[in-house]
């Protein structure tokens, strides 16, 4: 009887502890699918969302930024044509945020040290209307707040020219395709080699940077923040700090090696980081016909086009010019006692192969490239990987 007693006791004791921890789980799992979480929602043009996206998903009180269309005139646009600027749309973000963390008035601030408000035919590279500053109000109340922060940022003076951002009415907003959302997350060199070479945070750094007192003390006045993106981040983040990636007077700056050793083949490291070469017809894209891209393997950055690509019967891919000559650099090269030219890519800095003066017309070179310092980009694939602006090479 005594051995029956202690038995149902335990049996008790396991039955009320098993209780306990579910209701624990339960009561965590409801904590962090909380539906009843307060939400707000804003919406703002700033150019290439990718970049919008990323600078209001660094906020303190920014739950989300989801990268989509608004303002034009067909339902569900895509990409291609909202970039082509035919259906009227302009690349937005939906910011959705926490009203007791941040204010509206607020993410107007945010916004307006991301963007240049005094250019009305896009935003820094990316050009056209569809790529234009804007702020869409959803109700009347906003769009008091916005027009107020417009009058308040024209009013300091900071820009020798025209506010010329446009404060519209919210109309459909269309998500844009899986793969630009988060994009800054997904393929970070990409993207940081995208934002770098943009001219968006040079701009910013010099238009925001050189503050004087004076200026912060009529900012103070008009009744805006000096630097929200500190206020709202603890002394403020650079747009690469997410991923680890660093730029040097705003030019990209390769991933540590640990990095690059973890992401190349043997074969990619040993060429494009020790300037190695491949062996001849045993490489990815020596006999590769396919029209597209062919950009750096470490940086993303576009080097040669597929009309540029001839046969040499060397049994490397070779091409008769690069397709953005910035992006390759020449280096004077005296191993295996010959004098050659050596090929690099500028911002990757990876060794790319070598360049001969003994190739077709219409301009006598021959720039003999490996593979394995290369990525190539189809042109079925152009925009989904953010090279949407060299689709008219092929068409």
């Amino acid at each position: 009887m005594k051995t029956l007693n202690i038995t149902i006791i335990v049996l008790v004791a396991v039955i009320l502890g098993y209780h306990q921890v579910s209701s624990m789980d339960g009561n965590m799992e409801g904590k962090m699918n909380d539906k009843s979480q307060k939400t707000q929602t804003a919406v703002f043009a700033g150019g290439c969302f990718w970049c919008t996206e990323s600078d209001f998903e660094k906020i303190d009180g920014v739950l989300k930024a989801i990268s989509g269309y608004t303002g034009g005139r067909q339902a569900n646009p895509t990409y291609r044509q909202v970039s082509a600027g035919g259906s009227g749309h302009i690349e937005a973000v939906k910011v959705v945020y926490d009203p007791d963390k941040i204010t509206y008035e607020k993410l107007l601030e945010v916004f307006w040290r991301h963007v240049d408000p005094t250019d009305a035919g896009g935003q820094f590279v990316d050009r056209g209307s569809q790529y234009r500053s804007a702020i869409f109000y959803a109700n009347e109340q906003e769009q008091r707040l916005a027009e107020d922060s417009k009058k308040r940022l024209e009013a300091t003076g900071h820009f020798d020219k025209p506010i010329v951002t446009d404060i519209l009415a919210l109309g459909p907003f269309y998500t844009a395709e899986e793969y630009h959302q988060d994009y800054y997350k997904k393929n970070p060199i990409r993207y940081h080699f995208y934002r770098s070479g943009s001219g968006r945070d040079q701009f910013l750094e010099k238009a925001w940077k050189d503050m004087n007192s004076e200026m912060k003390n009529e900012m103070k006045k008009t009744g805006m923040t000096a630097d929200p993106m500190k206020e709202e981040m603890g002394g403020g983040m650079s747009p690469e700090m997410d991923t680890g990636m660093k730029k040097t007077g705003g030019m990209f700056t390769l991933p540590d090696d640990d990095e690059l050793r973890r992401r190349l083949t043997p074969m990619q490291y040993k060429v494009a980081r020790q300037d190695g070469t491949e062996p001849p017809f045993n490489n990815e894209y020596w006999n590769n016909h396919e029209a597209g891209l062919y950009v750096d393997i470490v940086s993303g950055e576009p080097l040669f086009s597929s009309t540029d690509k001839f046969e040499s019967k060397t049994g490397w891919p070779s091409f008769t010019r690069p397709l953005v000559p910035e992006n390759v650099a020449q280096k004077s090269d005296r191993s295996f006692f010959m004098a050659r030219t050596e090929v690099r890519s500028k911002h990757g800095d990876s060794h790319l192969g070598h360049l001969f003066n003994d190739g077709p017309e219409p301009t006598g070179l021959r720039y003999c490239i490996n593979s394995a310092a290369l990525r190539f980009i189809s042109k079925a694939d152009l925009e989904k990987e953010g090279y949407g602006k060299y689709r008219k090479l092929f068409e």
